[in-house]
């Protein structure tokens, strides 16, 4: 089974290894600042649109990010 603290870790490393800032990353989403810094702290999780948005800006696939991919 997959668990949300998986996709979690998994969303936070591509955003480290995206070479983005949180504020390049907020700005491109239309979201705060602060928002992509809870999702680093992993606790808070994007909404469907904001985690598809965030998957192409991040340039990952969202099977990669899920763990559907063995």
């Amino acid at each position: 089974m997959i668990s949300i603290d998986e996709i979690q870790v998994r969303l936070r490393e591509a955003i480290k290894l995206s070479n983005l800032t949180q504020t390049e990353i907020a700005k491109r989403l239309g979201i705060s600042q602060g928002t992509v810094s809870k999702y680093m702290r992993l606790n808070k999780y994007p909404a469907l649109d904001t985690f598809a948005n965030l998957c192409e800006i991040l340039d990952v696939s969202a099977d990669d990010i899920l763990g559907l991919r063995k």
